[in-house]
């Protein structure tokens, strides 16, 4: 333990002193980096799928879901090399102008963004994050601290790797930091080091995140499950409603993002149940009905679908399941959500704008549609470049973090010697 405790801490002051050059590197320095490692992880990417082959092999018996989280082929590293090119062309936050004005006495204020710091990242079976997580951090002038899990341990340190040696020529050593202990206490020490990090982010299932929460001892941005909901309106075009629906949990059902739970006014719910049940049972989705979901498919249609239980209305499935719910109103659909949700992504599928605003205003998510897929729940989708995650906190940040979001801000005074009297 005393050995394990001395390694994190020694990583920790690397990325420490790294942070501090990095924050006065120049962004045209940071931009090489980054071409560099993508380079890299093209160079290596029949290595880093190799790599990734064992840690499917040693993962067995989990569950499509997790083993779909889990996959990274030499097709999904080069994806991730484009999205570091992308995030190239991101203006940089760093030293950005966010306000300017006049104090007293003539004093010239200007709030400007600078990094954060030192950032650790503790994430599970999700391999990718280790570069995207790495190239936002490089590109906002942070140095970052990964900690993934041991079902990904092979493939992590393969990216790892790549990328270090890809940025030596242009940034500080400790930059990009790996801690390769597969120890649980690995993270109860990391969790510690306020002196070292300035910021957590633990992207995981609910267990990790609790943990995280109640033991960290440094701020912590949560990536806290995605509860989804779609709610079809009574004024809904029912062709629409379909097509969303069924992106929202079928095109990658294992992703943060993807619906949970279906609401349907009751209006709609003759006609529109039994094509998008049918639909989506034809695609393999397991379907969680409420006891008037039952009903109705049962007299219409003869489809079977299992009774949803109290626990199905607040359950992250990440995988072909569904959970469906028919309500009498907006009203009670929006209750639903703000109850059961975990402010993530929620969306409304109806022709009726003065509904639509009122779903808007009213749901707590991060993120609140009318009329598209909560699939787009995306850094990447919405143009920001690659992500940290889906922060469903309030605080500093909200939705997809990327750049901006991980920056903080100072405040430059400029003065000809002015005194407060």
């Amino acid at each position: 333990m005393k050995k394990l405790s001395t390694e994190i801490i020694c990583i920790a002051q690397r990325a420490r002193k790294a942070s501090k050059e990095l924050a006065n590197c120049g962004s045209a320095q940071r931009n090489k980096a980054l071409l560099a490692m993508a380079e890299a992880l093209r160079e290596h990417k029949q290595r880093i799928a190799k790599a990734n082959k064992k840690d499917l092999e040693l993962a067995k018996g989990q569950s499509n879901a997790f083993l779909g989280r889990l996959k990274l082929d030499e097709q999904g590293v080069l994806k991730i090399a484009e999205r570091i090119e992308k995030i190239v062309h991101l203006e940089d936050p760093v030293g950005k102008l966010i306000k300017e004005w006049e104090g007293v006495q003539g004093l010239k204020i200007r709030k400007v963004r600078v990094p954060i710091g030192v950032i650790a990242v503790i994430y599970e079976s999700r391999p990718e994050v280790s570069a995207d997580c790495s190239a936002l951090c490089v590109k906002s002038g942070n140095a970052v601290i990964l900690k993934g899990g041991k079902e990904a341990f092979n493939s992590n340190q393969a990216i790892t790797q790549a990328l270090r040696e890809a940025i030596k020529p242009y940034l500080p050593e400790g930059t990009v930091n790996l801690i390769e202990s597969k120890e649980r206490e690995a993270v109860d020490i990391l969790l510690t080091l306020s002196d070292y990090i300035d910021l957590i982010i633990p992207r995981g299932g609910e267990s990790l995140i609790r943990k995280v929460v109640e033991k960290s001892r440094i701020p912590v941005i949560k990536h806290y499950k995605g509860i989804c909901h779609i709610y079809v309106d009574e004024d809904a075009d029912l062709n629409m409603a379909e097509e969303i629906c069924y992106n929202a949990k079928v095109q990658k059902p294992s992703t943060c993002n993807a619906m949970e739970t279906l609401l349907i006014h009751t209006d709609v719910a003759v006609r529109f149940l039994p094509f998008i049940v049918r639909r989506l049972q034809n695609s393999g989705v397991e379907v969680r009905g409420c006891r008037k979901t039952k009903q109705i498919l049962d007299a219409i249609s003869k489809l079977q679908v299992k009774e949803a239980k109290e626990e199905d209305w607040s359950t992250e499935y990440l995988d072909l399941i569904l959970s469906i719910k028919v309500v009498e109103s907006l009203e009670e659909a929006i209750e639903h959500i703000n109850k059961y949700g975990t402010k993530h992504s929620d969306a409304i599928i109806t022709d009726d704008r003065k509904k639509a605003e009122e779903f808007l205003q009213r749901v707590d998510s991060a993120c609140v549609y009318w009329n598209a897929s909560t699939r787009f729940t995306d850094g990447e989708q919405f143009r920001m470049g690659a992500e940290m995650g889906i922060s469903t906190d309030k605080i500093h940040c909200r939705g997809p973090m990327a750049l901006e979001e991980l920056t903080s801000y100072k405040y430059l005074i400029y003065g000809r010697g002015q005194i407060r009297e």
